[in-house]
This record gives C-alpha cells, sequence and structure tokens, in this order.
C-alpha cells in the first residue's frame, strides 16, 4: 500500500476572555487604533518585568477541566526564541517541557449519529505576537507593524496526530470551538482572531508505518479555511508522493483566493527555538483551592445540554444549536422557559429579540436589563391573550432600554391589550372606513383580505388590540359567522 492516509494534527491558538494581558496591564481587546494597547512589558522594553495574569491562569484551567484534561500542579514558563518584526523581545513566552496540562480528550460529533473521541496531547499559556501589516503588492505604505495583541493571553491546544481527514479537522475545531465558548474560556470570535489553528499534516503507509515529512500549515482562522487548506495539502502531498517527489518539513500558508497552499519557509525544529526557562518568572503553582473552584462551577458539556433541550423542551435542532452557542445564552432561555412554561416561544424570543439587544451591546450580557423572569413573565401575558406579540414586542424593547419591569412598561405604552368593548368596537369600525376595498373583498368570498383589516386594527390600536377579538367582531361587522 503507498504513503496515501492523511495524519493530521492541530495546533489550536485560543484567546482567553480576560480584560488584560497575560503579563501586563494593557487592555486585550480588539478594534483599538494600532499600537494604543501597549506599555514597555509588552513592547519588550529594557528593565520590564513580566507579572502573570491570575484570571488568565484561572480560564486556562477551566479550560483543561473542560477538556478532560490533568492540571500540571507545578509548570513553568520558558523563551521561545526567534527573530520576526512582530515580535518586540526577540522571545516569546511560553511554556514547553512543563506545560499546564496534559492528556484529555473532546467528544466530537459524527454526521451520522454518535461521536468519535479526539485524543489531546497538551495545553499550554502563551503570549501572543504582534501583526505585521503589508501594504498590497505594488501599492505604497510597505509594511506596518501593530504590537496591540503582543502578549494577549493564549491557550494553545495541541492534539494528538489523529486526525485523518480535513473534515475530521474541521469539525473537531467546531466541537472545540462550541465547548471552550460555552465554558466562557474565550469570545470565541474567529473573525477577531479569538481562536486560529495551525494544521500538520503528512501522509502514512498503514501497511509499513512510513511517511512522509509532516508539513505545516499557519494561520488558518476559520473552519471552511481549515477544511478546505488541508484538502489541498493532501491533494499536493498525494501527487508528489506520485511523481516521486520529495515531501519537505516546511512551513506554508494558505490563500484562501486560489485554495492552495505556498511556502513560508523551512519548518522550525525545537532546537532552533533554543527554549530556556523564563528567569524573570517563577513557577506557576497551580493549588487545590482552584481546582476544586472550577470542578464546582463546571457546566455541563453544550451537547449535552443540546440534547436536553430536544429531548426534554421538544426544541428543534436549530434552537438547540443557537441557544447552547455560550453559557449566558443557555441560563438566560433557561430562566425565561421556567417562567412561562412555553419552551419554543421562550426560543423564539431568546433567539430574536434578546440575541439582538446582547449584539447592539457587543455581546455583553451584562448590560442587557431585562431579567428572564421578567420575558417570561411578559410571555405568559401573551399566551394568556393578555397582551398582543406586537405590543409585547414593543414592550421588551422598552425595558431593554428603560430597565422598567414589564408591568410599568405596558402601562406607558398604553395599557393592556384590548380584547372587548367600546374602544375595539370603534377600532374596527375605523378600519372598516379606512380599507373600504379589503371590506368588499372578505364579503366577496376572498377570506385573505380579513388579515389586511386586522392588520389594521393592530396598527391604529398600536399593537394593543387582541387579533382574534379583532378578527371575530370583523366578522360579525362584515355579516360572516363570528368563528371561521
Amino acid at each position: 500500500m503507498a504513503l496515501d492516509v492523511p495524519v493530521i494534527g492541530l495546533e489550536v491558538h485560543v484567546q482567553l476572555r480576560t480584560r488584560t494581558k497575560l503579563f501586563c496591564g494593557c487592555g486585550a481587546g480588539f478594534g483599538a487604533p494600532p499600537n494604543h494597547l501597549t506599555c514597555p512589558v509588552c513592547l519588550g522594553l529594557p528593565g520590564a518585568l513580566p507579572v502573570l495574569n491570575a484570571e488568565a491562569v484561572r480560564l486556562a484551567v477551566r479550560a483543561a477541566l473542560a477538556l478532560h484534561m490533568a492540571v500540571t500542579p507545578h509548570s513553568r514558563f520558558a523563551r521561545k526564541n526567534y527573530f520576526y518584526p512582530d515580535l518586540p523581545k526577540g522571545y516569546q513566552i511560553t511554556q514547553h517541557d512543563r506545560p499546564l496540562a496534559t492528556g484529555g480528550w473532546l467528544e466530537v460529533p459524527l454526521p451520522g449519529g454518535g461521536a468519535a473521541r479526539v485524543a489531546l496531547a497538551q495545553l499550554h499559556l502563551e503570549e501572543d505576537s504582534g501583526k505585521s501589516l503589508h501594504a498590497a503588492a505594488g501599492g505604497a505604505g510597505g509594511s506596518r507593524l501593530d504590537f496591540n495583541r503582543a502578549g494577549a493571553p493564549l491557550a494553545e491546544i495541541v492534539t494528538e496526530p489523529c486526525l485523518g481527514s480535513p473534515e475530521e479537522a474541521a469539525d473537531f475545531l467546531r466541537a472545540l470551538h462550541a465547548r471552550l465558548t460555552f465554558a466562557g474560556v474565550t469570545t470565541g470570535r474567529m473573525e477577531e482572531g479569538a481562536l486560529r489553528c495551525d494544521a500538520n499534516v503528512s501522509l502514512r503507509d498503514p501497511a509499513t508505518g512510513d511517511g512522509t515529512e509532516r508539513v505545516e500549515v499557519k494561520n488558518l482562522n476559520s473552519f471552511r479555511f481549515v477544511e478546505r487548506a488541508l484538502a489541498h495539502e493532501v491533494s499536493r502531498q498525494r501527487e508528489a508522493v506520485a511523481s516521486g517527489a520529495v515531501v519537505a518539513r516546511e512551513t506554508r500558508l494558505f490563500d484562501p483566493g486560489s485554495g492552495a497552499t505556498a511556502v513560508l519557509r523551512e519548518k522550525e525544529t525545537f532546537e532552533d527555538y533554543r527554549y530556556f526557562p523564563d528567569p524573570d518568572l517563577p513557577p506557576l503553582v497551580v493549588g487545590e483551592a482552584l481546582l476544586a473552584q472550577e470542578r464546582h462551577r463546571r457546566d455541563e458539556a453544550p451537547e449535552a445540554l443540546r440534547t436536553r433541550f430536544r429531548t426534554e423542551m421538544g426544541l428543534p435542532d436549530y434552537d438547540a444549536g443557537v441557544l447552547t452557542q455560550d453559557r449566558e445564552t443557555a441560563a438566560y432561555f433557561e430562566a425565561v422557559a421556567r417562567r412561562c412554561a412555553d419552551p419554543k416561544a421562550a426560543s423564539n424570543w431568546v433567539m430574536t429579540e434578546v440575541l439582538r439587544q446582547v449584539k447592539a451591546h457587543g455581546g455583553d450580557w451584562t448590560r442587557l436589563r431585562v431579567h428572564p423572569e421578567e420575558l417570561g413573565a411578559l410571555l405568559a401575558q401573551v399566551a394568556e391573550g393578555r397582551l398582543s406579540t406586537a405590543l409585547a414586542k414593543a414592550v421588551f424593547a422598552r425595558m431593554a432600554e428603560s430597565g422598567e419591569e414589564a408591568g410599568t412598561a405596558v402601562r406607558a405604552l398604553g395599557g393592556p391589550v384590548v380584547r372587548d368593548g367600546e374602544t375595539l368596537s370603534a377600532l374596527v369600525d375605523e378600519a372598516l372606513r379606512a380599507q373600504p376595498r379589503a371590506a368588499e373583498d372578505v364579503r366577496a368570498g376572498h377570506g385573505r383580505a380579513l388579515g389586511v383589516l386586522v392588520g389594521e386594527v393592530l396598527r391604529r390600536s398600536g399593537g394593543r388590540a387582541e387579533p382574534r377579538a379583532a378578527r371575530r367582531l370583523l366578522r360579525v361587522r362584515l355579516g360572516l359567522d363570528a368563528e371561521e
């Protein structure tokens, strides 16, 4: 048998969800103007000393436990020496021979049902580098450096070389993204660089164990790019083997435009980096108190939560997937569903009105001013017919803006739903005068035109008219039976 079977391992760089960088007090957020989030420490100026971010350690431990890894009680930092313009110190502070956690696994859902367990090698802490910005070929401006990311806190998660296809690699990355985002370890925003991947691929002959040299494809920042880059690289290596060429040990970059990889440089070895313990940082000791605290707060896995939402609450697969994208969304939904006793209604509102408000606040759930129990009570009133859906949406929007309780917002918008009496009767008469053509169409047997009249009643009531009551009264006015 020829060298034909892909062997893939991933190195995933996860930016931890901290306010500041790994070894200094500079902000670790995204979107600041170039070089506005820097200081002597992250710029590597003489005499500046690093101070470890305790929250980054906590989140890395949380990630390790979520991935069933063994946390090392005593780990240590090392200097990885290489010289690139975007690395201001001339070395990267990382962990090498004594990482924070080892072993572990992640279950990845299979397309036909069930799951496959992907083995993990280790998790270690390290700081990010800066970013080189290059002008387009032939353009003015040359190359520039932005050090905002330099020193940002990363957890690098390394798999064993056990993935057998580009599709498996992309599925693993999706599962890892979901697990760590749900645990609150990272924002997961790949467009902001919060999760990036280096992929290592070679070909093996299962019969003999012989294999090609390992090729690394760097800086893949989407699930689709991982799959496309690996598919191209597997094909390229197979063609090289078939032609008798040697697959060189090298680092390559993926070009999304062409769908191909291109040589960046020869692949370094551990010796090239000249690792040695960082003299400015003592060994990292993870105490039992921190481990116990993180074990206690460990969340239900998102895949288990999705199953529970489907089986116990009867939600569709799509809803269950959206609601388990992070722990805040899942917890908010469950609190709403408990109060209104209608999981599907709660799901619809959380996926639309609630997530729209959260997105408007940059994904910050702490700025959402509507308590889930208040929303649940609002939905209960809709189910009881005391509020129309249109009015409930207006009430929710007011609550989100002002922080008012539902009752206060309802009164401010004109009171509860109108379902009978002189007010509804007057609104129906106004709608019939405003839409005479629709009224004639209904009398002529065109039942769909009744919706135009109901919409007119709702518009004139500011969303307060109860649609079913308006529909019944309109039918009576038009000489039809009240019920269809």
